[in-house]
């Protein structure tokens, strides 16, 4: 029964994205069908840019494919019915494993796509095994937003350049009181990683062999780990889970009553809206993973040569400042992560640190079954944080 679901399930996509294309396509125009997540905030960005696409490139039109839910396993679904999307935005996390499967276009030898123009990393991420298989549109890292008011409350001194998890520590414990946490606590493995990195490990490489007992048995990883589960068991300076309930950290933080939250630029926008008190972001300690977002393009695509010009466009100087314009990325491309529209006089005030964290991090190590390391490591640090 179960696998019937599943089968009338994966047919009824497959038919509805088929049907999709082929009622737009019953014309003299050649077609480029673009699948994207995003939110509604995103996707009105990203409208007028493809309209102004097709004013300038005569005969080609974009079918605009919006999956703001479950993408990568609708996207799975089009690989596997041989109806892939032309150009699919696509993350790194998610790159190797199609990557392999052989089913993205080798972007590498595309000069005109101008590599030299974005941060180096950011290429890096987009690679697997020495090939480039997307172009980056923004680089993902993660920050410490910090509550500038909380710290002058208490007085604690804000965090410095090249300050230590030492430091850290030691302001978190100042931070925190009856009625506020020093630092935020999340169990997925995006933020905790980065303590990892701190003493040297995580270590990931492509084999597809990897499973999370061969991260946990490392001495680096272990020792970054044991020191992210004692901010919340030994010292008491991150909250419990019964101490955040329902809560998100993004909550708990505007809520003044975390002084230091670990995350990334998405936040930016909601914290300029709602924040009531003064906020700033700061570096971690030492180097920090970064991910990265672009644009692919299938191998099987029919139309490679109008999908290089819609990525090309997409990625270019103005483009990509009307993404940064919008305070929920950090672009990849150097010249606009420079500009006004990124450095734009708003909070965060010392917003050059999402830049040099973007020049001074390390590409996430994926593997062919990196979701699959996630999950089970979801699992057994479940316990170690809630012991």
């Amino acid at each position: 029964m179960l696998k019937r679901i599943v089968l009338i399930f994966t047919i009824t996509i497959v038919l509805i994205y088929t049907g999709f294309s082929l009622c737009k396509k019953n014309d003299n125009y050649v077609h480029i069908e673009f699948a994207t997540w995003g939110s509604e905030s995103e996707i009105n960005i990203l409208k007028p840019m493809l309209e102004d696409f097709e004013k300038q490139n005569d005969g080609i039109k974009v079918d605009l494919m919006h999956i703001p839910q479950n993408y990568f396993q609708k996207i799975h679904l089009l690989f596997a019915s041989n109806t892939a999307p032309d150009v699919i935005f696509i993350n790194n996390l998610y790159l190797p494993l199609y990557a392999n499967a052989g089913v993205l276009e080798d972007l590498t030898n595309y000069e005109e796509l101008e590599y030299d123009k974005y941060f180096p990393k950011s290429i890096e991420a987009m690679k697997f095994k020495g090939k480039i298989y997307a172009l980056p549109r923004d680089v993902s890292n993660l920050v410490f937003f910090y509550n500038k008011d909380l710290f002058k409350k208490l007085k604690v001194d804000y965090p410095a350049k090249g300050w230590t998890l030492d430091d850290l520590l030691n302001k978190a414990k100042k931070l925190t009181t009856k009625e506020t946490f020093g630092i935020s606590f999340e169990e997925k493995p995006l933020y905790y990683l980065p303590y990892m990195l701190y003493y040297g490990g995580w270590g990931l490489n492509d084999s597809a062999n990897y499973f999370s007992s061969d991260v946990l048995n490392k001495s680096a990883n272990k020792k970054g780990l044991e020191f992210y589960a004692d901010l919340r068991r030994k010292y008491h300076v991150a909250p419990k889970k019964e101490e955040i309930g329902s809560a998100t950290m993004a909550q708990m933080f505007l809520q003044g009553k975390i002084g230091m939250y670990l995350s990334g630029r998405w936040l930016v926008p909601k914290f300029r809206q709602e924040a009531k008190f003064d906020w700033d972001v700061a570096e971690f300690p030492k180097t920090m993973f970064m991910d990265s977002s672009g644009w692919a393009i299938s191998k099987s695509s029919k139309h490679k040569s109008e999908a290089i010009k819609l990525i090309k466009f997409l990625a270019s100087k103005d483009n990509s400042q009307k993404f940064a314009q919008s305070g929920l990325i950090v672009p990849a491309r150097i010249d606009s992560a420079n500009s006004k529209y990124f450095l734009d006089g708003q909070k965060p005030k010392n917003a050059k640190v999402f830049l040099n964290t973007a020049k001074n991090s390390v590409p996430t190590p994926v593997t062919v079954n990196y979701n699959e390391i996630l999950d089970d490591l979801n699992s057994k640090t479940e316990y170690i944080f809630n012991k």
